[in-house]
């Protein structure tokens, strides 16, 4: 009998923990990417994060855009429960890219974080922004050989995330007039009304989740 209640113990335990890991994440502002050290001057590799600090891992969506400093699209991908975009290019070392990535996770909140940090909760979804540039550094070895590396112009881990569900202050809803770009599914496929949700992406660079109600 009581090797029966321990086993039972043991599985309520394991029960716990695995509820209390099903949904796991940190604020936009905490999650940051990174250029990976297998980049090139033909190849970009670019770890984000998010993938490994928002739970359920399966649910998270990345959708990958790079642009250059005129807004034409060098890649552009959505990428699920993966911490990595990565592709091949023949954009010049000596011009900026701009990166532009959204993480999407219907299937996570912030309510655990917030109750840990006594705030109310609100049950938001992960919506997270992130945007940055970046250019090929170059430096000189004390042996005085060359080197240079794809790197953003903030730095490592120092491009934080923007919750995309805040509310923009009375000041920014007067002054901004932003415009409608495309309407994406969940997958970042452009898309008509039929499927559910949408995604509003306005040239501002917000995003705006939509169900329409028939």
């Amino acid at each position: 009998m009581i090797k029966v209640l321990q086993t039972l113990a043991i599985v309520l335990a394991l029960t716990l923990t695995t509820k209390a890991q099903v949904i796991t994440c940190v604020p936009c502002d905490q999650i940051s990417m990174v250029v990976n050290v297998g980049s090139d001057t033909t190849s970009l590799n670019i770890y984000h994060a998010g993938q490994y600090l928002t739970h359920p891992q399966e649910y998270n969506i990345f959708s990958w855009e790079f642009t250059d400093n005129q807004g034409n699209i060098i890649f552009k991908d959505t990428i699920v429960d993966d911490s990595h975009c990565n592709f091949s290019h023949n954009f010049p070392i000596t011009d900026t890219m701009y990166v532009t990535v959204y993480l999407l996770n219907d299937s996570a909140n912030l309510d655990s974080w917030y109750m840990n940090q006594g705030l109310p909760t609100n049950g938001n979804s992960i919506n997270c922004l992130f945007e940055d540039k970046i250019y090929w550094m170059t430096g000189e070895y004390p042996s005085g050989t060359s080197w240079g590396r794809w790197e953003f112009v903030t730095g490592d881990y120092s491009n934080p995330g923007v919750d995309l569900n805040v509310v923009l202050s009375v000041d920014d809803f007067i002054y901004q007039k932003k415009k409608l770009v495309k309407i994406v599914d969940i997958l970042g496929r452009e898309t008509s009304f039929k499927k559910q949700p949408l995604f509003y992406l306005y040239d501002d660079g917000t995003v705006e989740k939509k169900i329409i109600i028939e």
